[in-house]
């Protein structure tokens, strides 16, 4: 049965999180003097010369109308690669512990187990690109404490089977840590709604794709109270700029444009792989819940040169595995999404 004291590392439960000058008070205050601030202000027209709020009230307030869940349940990283780097700091004791990856997967996660010194047990996706839950079974130990799933999962776009990712909640007594990066883009439901079920289940999420905001740095995790206030405990005291909140704020109060960029990102998804499909060296392209497509050629090393000289970036990901001759091509506008093909098309 899974028990947060059973996985969390034996510092942390003892850490003394630091305190900002701003945790040790309530309420509103007319002069501040407390935090060593430029109290004149700063060179700039929006003044940021206090210190933000270090656990993002207002913005988890917004997005606990959003997502229906508590702020209590709501963790706000410098992307979501924080929350990931966080998750490891907390649970993951170094040179000791591991976590279970699922290639071909998110690469931070491998970045982050190596940053922090925890072992990686790489269980591959099967050819259909699911879990292999004989596989993840076999591959659990006493010092397993995390499985990473990232649904839909990068760079193969497709969701991952939602009852394959609930026998791992049920019977895995580490965290199931639930990547949907783009689950704006998918048919699939999130699994947020699953947080009062699944104790140790975490949700990362970010505004990064689907809201447009990837040069603020905003990432996500939805989780327990108590995984919540182990993470909080960790993080830095102000990790979440001010600039930032504010325009976050600003941004979430557009879901109706949001909402509208996701139908034509779905639209346009389609005819890109209608016209992708028309070309003898595209082998096939894999069913896609993301606002990418992964493509199956005979050359992806040379049609990635091919597109870069005429100023067009992918991603090769023929290299990774499973993804032997892949590109994975990012969802554009039409015009974008016009000039890749005719570009592509003379291709030789």
């Amino acid at each position: 049965m899974f028990s947060i004291n059973n996985i969390i590392r034996q510092n942390i439960k003892t850490l003394k999180p630091y305190s900002s000058a701003r945790d040790e008070f309530q309420g509103e205050a007319s002069v501040y003097l407390d935090a060593n601030e430029n109290a004149f202000g700063s060179p700039l027209e929006q003044q940021y010369n206090r210190y933000p709020d270090p656990m993002q009230y207002a913005v988890k307030k917004r997005l606990m109308e959003i997502k229906g869940l508590p702020v209590r349940n709501i963790f706000l990283g410098n992307g979501s690669d924080e929350a990931i780097d966080i998750l490891f700091r907390s649970f993951c004791e170094p040179g000791i512990d591991n976590v279970i990856l699922v290639p071909p997967t998110y690469g931070m996660y491998e970045v982050s187990a190596n940053i922090n010194d925890v072992t990686i047990k790489r269980v591959p996706l099967t050819p259909e690109y699911q879990l292999n839950l004989e596989g993840i079974a076999e591959a659990i130990d006493e010092h397993t404490k995390m499985i990473f799933v990232c649904s839909p999962n990068n760079p193969t776009g497709n969701s991952i089977n939602r009852a394959d990712i609930e026998t791992l909640l049920a019977n895995f007594n580490g965290l199931v840590v639930v990547d949907e990066a783009y689950i704006n883009f998918s048919r699939q439901k999130t699994f947020i709604q699953e947080l009062t079920e699944y104790a140790n289940l975490v949700v990362l999420q970010t505004l990064s794709k689907a809201w447009g905001l990837a040069g603020l740095r905003l990432g996500m995790a939805f989780a327990s109270e108590e995984i919540i206030e182990v993470m909080n405990r960790v993080k830095p005291p102000y990790n979440i700029n001010e600039a930032t909140q504010q325009l976050v704020l600003e941004a979430l109060q557009n879901v109706e444009q949001v909402n509208d960029w996701i139908k034509q990102t779905l639209t346009e998804r389609d005819n890109l792989v209608l016209g992708l499909k028309e070309l003898d060296f595209v082998l096939d392209i894999y069913p896609s819940d993301a606002n990418f497509i992964l493509a199956k050629t005979t050359d992806a090393k040379g049609i990635y040169n091919h597109l870069v000289e005429r100023g067009i970036i992918v991603r090769d990901r023929s290299k990774v595995e499973l993804c032997e001759g892949c590109l994975r091509i990012t969802v554009g506008t039409p015009l974008e999404n016009s000039i890749l093909l005719e570009a592509v098309k003379t291709f030789r």
